[in-house]
């Protein structure tokens, strides 16, 4: 007679196989674990840590601090599974929460619910900062239906960072890579269509270095030319920039003679281009195809700018001749920032107080974008960032002056409402060096490769018209 009960023995038999598995793949997960957390650094540990607390309170503390959803509607199974006719007990939700961790907190993604989304976590964020023992937390809207809560243990902004240049071709050429926020997130500027930034802050608080490190990310790519004007130095084997003037196809320094034939070579590419971009792209804007090796970006670098614009008082001959070519140099800087932008020409300006004594305000207003580093003066950060920066007194450069802060400054995020403040990285001179010696092969003036392009026709160009064009 046939065994009726061999397909449960063989269940049976297979049992302990199953169990043993199941087993080694929760000893695999453990030894995992237990690694990864033995191989961190003692930040990270604190994090890990930190996260799991944060996992295993979650289901209790959520309705805590209402962002819980409670479902009258019973479901199906549980209308069949009741045969006694008493009232079924409506179902509490709770957010699904995934968790992560880094050295400086914890990262959550956290699933919306009915009337629990992006507003009910914001409110609750100072309540979860407090649960989670963190120093601040941050709601931002991940995509439809899922929120991200970033709770930072350590504040990133009092830690320095260095950044180590590739020395390869960026992904995308007009893109700024800044450094991280306060909630350690990193932070760019998209500086597509961007005709001016201006940097402003206290001597030795970061402002070459935030320079120093576009100029060793985009220096690789030869659909980048870079133009200096130095107002700290006399020469250009002098302070800041000296490494990289092989990188430039233009250096000038505090020479304000000199600086106005640079701004005036500038001008006169504008022109050109401004009358050249439709034959020569196709297109009414440069953007529309991009920077390319016979058309590329040029970024014009002004730094310590009060040095080029600053009205000089006086009726001798000498001063009387450093007070028109200041004011020259204003106007010229100003017909560059005003209609270079469609034809690739971006101006970076930094100076220490940029009021309009430093930098005139008919060309600072016009620049989209604008950080400081640390301020002593209200006026000085209003003039850097705009009225607005009084209402957000936590981000205003004046808190900045702190030996902390250093590398530290506010800026008005594209993508964001309000202020917001980085750190910003240390970029070596050692690692500078490299990179300028590594693209140096690069540089060309714009205006050579557009002469280039068009040949005898650049002579035929008509470049009156353009002056009236705004970009």
């Amino acid at each position: 007679m046939k065994n009726q009960n061999a397909p449960a023995e063989g269940v049976v038999g297979h049992t302990p196989l199953t169990v043993v598995l199941v087993l080694a793949v929760i000893a695999g997960w453990a030894v995992w674990w237990v690694v990864r957390y033995l191989r961190a650094d003692a930040m990270t540990r604190q994090s890990i840590r930190q996260a799991v607390r944060v996992r295993w309170g979650w289901k209790r503390l959520a309705p805590m601090l209402k962002l819980s959803a409670t479902d009258k509607t019973p479901t199906a199974l549980a209308t069949l599974a009741n045969t006694n006719g008493k009232p079924i007990k409506p179902r509490v939700l709770i957010p699904a929460l995934k968790v992560t961790h880094d050295a400086f907190g914890v990262i959550a993604r956290a699933q919306c619910l009915p009337s629990v989304g992006l507003e009910q976590f914001q409110k609750a964020a100072p309540h979860l900062a407090d649960a989670w023992r963190c120093t601040r937390v941050a709601v931002t809207q991940d995509q439809p239906g899922q929120v991200v809560i970033r709770g930072v243990r350590l504040d990133p902004l009092k830690f320095p960072t260095e950044h180590l240049p590739t020395g390869d071709v960026p992904d995308e050429t007009a893109r700024w890579d800044l450094g991280v926020d306060e909630y350690a997130q990193p932070v760019s500027v998209n500086l597509t269509q961007v005709p001016g930034v201006t940097v402003a802050g206290l001597p030795g608080f970061g402002k070459t270095s935030l320079v120093n490190r576009l100029l060793s990310d985009w220096a690789p790519s030869s659909a980048v030319q870079f133009a200096c004007a130095d107002g700290k130095v006399s020469a250009a084997y002098e302070g800041d920039y000296a490494d990289w003037v092989q990188r430039m196809f233009a250096f000038v320094g505090d020479d304000l003679e000199e600086a106005n034939k640079l701004f005036r070579h500038l001008v006169e590419l504008r022109r050109a281009r401004s009358a050249s971009v439709r034959s020569v792209l196709g297109v009414k804007s440069m953007w529309d195809v991009g920077p390319s090796d016979r058309w590329p970006l040029v970024v014009l670098i002004i730094d310590e700018a009060h040095t080029y614009f600053r009205d000089h008082k006086g009726s001798d001959p000498k001063t009387k001749k450093l007070a028109a070519l200041a004011a020259e140099n204003a106007r010229l800087v100003e017909d560059l920032v005003k209609k270079g932008r469609s034809v690739g020409l971006l101006v970076i300006l930094t100076t220490q107080k940029s009021t309009g004594d430093a930098i005139p305000t008919f060309i600072r207003d016009v620049c989209p974008v604008g950080l400081s580093f640390a301020q002593k003066t209200a006026e000085a950060a209003v003039a850097a960032l705009g009225e607005e920066i009084r209402e957000w007194p936590d981000a205003n450069p004046i808190n900045l002056q702190d030996p902390t802060y250093v590398g530290v400054a506010s800026m008005n995020h594209q993508s964001q409402p309000g202020f917001t403040r980085i750190r910003t990285p240390y970029v070596a001179d050692a690692d500078a060096a490299r990179i300028a010696v590594q693209t140096a092969s690069l540089t060309a003036d714009p205006y050579a490769l557009l002469e280039a392009v068009l040949g005898p026709r650049l002579g035929d160009l008509d470049l009156t018209k353009t002056d009236t064009e705004a970009a």
